[in-house]
């Protein structure tokens, strides 16, 4: 039977036009939340593909001490290069001191099958002016690095036995200047514990690669930002060698950067700081720069 009431007939009218706007909006609300689903079914898949299932291990606690260390390495990535400048000083067992300094550049490793490129240049005193280190990082394979020393014009290649040692009399080895690469390791978490007002996650990780200078490493790793504030570092004999504190961060664009690295070797009573200045990031390096072959052209 028709309406003849016109009011009634514009109010029936009125309705189906707002029925069909709200279909709609919920038509065009389903297939928003379809592709959000689907994006995170990505982001899922994505990460689970990077996931190293050896170095995330078979226990509650290696899967957490993993996804921890997972975690903090997720807030370092997307900066490209960078480029810093840093001193470097050296404390004796009776508090004398002496400095060099050098410059700091860092190529973003292109995917999760190899680790960072970094390059470092001394510049000061005059007898270290162009020595360099070029450090690519691998994930299981041993690090290439390639010292250069102006004395002798000549690059050496540091062999895989020699990484734990002493780089330039520092308390850092060479093994301390590549990437600390996620899937070079297995992991424990440890339990909670809290620095300076801060709380932490402490995990264990323990390198894969056979010929490192370590057991293992005790690193404490913050709940705010997820950055590494402490670590411990135990000899081939498992005992406690060095502590690495890491303070002073700060933030370039949602990446993090600590600006003082303290090293105390527990064994010898020596200490090794370095004091980077102001990054730079997305500078325009590029893999050319970090090239065997550019030590010689540093001078």
């Amino acid at each position: 039977m028709t309406n003849r009431n016109p009011q009634a007939r514009r109010a029936l009218l009125a309705s189906a036009a707002l029925s069909s706007t709200l279909l709609a909006f919920a038509a065009i609300g389903g297939a928003r939340a379809l592709a959000q689903e689907a994006a995170t079914e990505v982001a899922v898949e994505a990460a689970a593909a990077e996931t190293d299932p050896v170095a995330r291990g078979d226990t509650p606690e290696a899967h957490k001490g993993y996804d921890i260390s997972a975690r903090s390495d997720r807030t370092d990535r997307g900066f490209g290069d960078s480029r810093v400048a840093a001193k470097m000083v050296l404390r004796n067992e009776a508090g004398q001191t002496s400095e060099r300094e050098f410059t700091f550049a860092t190529l973003e490793k292109e995917n999760d099958n190899v680790g960072d490129k970094t390059l470092i240049v001394f510049v000061a005193p005059r007898f270290y002016d162009g020595t360099a280190l070029l450090s690519h990082a691998k994930i299981l394979d041993p690090d290439d690095q390639w010292l250069y020393l102006p004395a002798t014009k000549r690059v050496k290649r540091i062999s895989s036995d020699n990484k734990s040692g002493a780089f330039l009399g520092s308390e850092f080895s060479f093994e301390d200047f590549t990437t600390t690469e996620l899937n070079k390791y297995t992991y424990k978490f440890i339990g909670e514990d809290e620095i300076d007002g801060m709380k932490m996650d402490v995990i264990e990780r323990y390198p894969r690669y056979e010929k490192s200078g370590y057991t293992r490493q005790r690193a404490w790793v913050d709940q705010e930002i997820f950055q590494t504030r402490k670590v411990e570092f135990y000899d081939r004999k498992d005992e406690l060698l060095k502590t690495l504190t890491l303070t002073e961060y700060r933030e370039y664009d949602g990446v993090w950067r600590s600006h003082l690295f303290s090293m105390t070797n527990h064994q010898t009573g020596k200490g090794t700081d370095l004091a980077f200045g102001d990054y730079e990031f997305k500078t325009g390096l590029d893999a050319n720069d970090f090239e065997q072959s550019i030590l010689t052209r540093l001078r």
